[in-house]
């Protein structure tokens, strides 16, 4: 569908959409915690999707991969805007509401290697490493989360990463 859109087909724009959009909607509503704001970044994300489709290179990635990229870096940006941070103390959505777990038939066999190599981390270090990837926080944020020094947090982070790189070209 991506080539097709690359190629200006709004019709497998539409189609692309509405097969992608709720995955994509739950990336970015755990990130950003509220409604309208994901709404404004599923707009971004799929206005930048049409335009940029004929870079997209399924040499280097799966199409949803670079999909989920793309959202999840604007609402990482959105999330840590300082006029969004100051003016939202309580998030709108709890967590009961984040997206669920990935059915058996949507886990690919490198993502099921991904789990695997994460699981083998203490759990402390896989909920650090899980709270930097999807919660959106700084490491002075996440650190202080944690109650932990900032240098600390980075040294436990860049070790979590590197077992997992370790634990993947095994």
């Amino acid at each position: 569908m991506l080539g097709s859109v690359a190629n200006g087909d709004a019709d497998a724009f539409e189609r692309l959409y509405f097969a992608t959009s709720a995955k994509l909607y739950g990336v970015v509503l755990r990130i950003v915690r509220r409604h309208d704001l994901a709404a404004d970044v599923m707009e971004e994300t799929y206005l930048h999707i049409w335009k940029t489709a004929g870079k997209f290179d399924p040499a280097l990635t799966a199409p949803m991969s670079w999909m989920v990229a793309i959202a999840r870096a604007r609402a990482i940006d959105l999330a840590r805007r300082p006029d969004i941070v100051a003016s939202d103390a309580e998030p709108e959505i709890a967590d009961s509401e984040s997206p669920g777990p990935l059915s058996r038939r949507e886990l690919t066999d490198e993502l099921k290697r991904l789990l695997t190599c994460v699981g083998r981390l203490e759990p402390d270090r896989q909920r650090m490493l899980l709270l930097a990837y999807y919660g959106a926080f700084t490491r002075e944020e996440l650190a202080s989360k944690l109650d932990m020094p900032t240098d600390l947090l980075r040294s436990a982070l860049r070790l979590s990463l590197f077992e997992i790189e370790q634990c993947l070209t095994s």
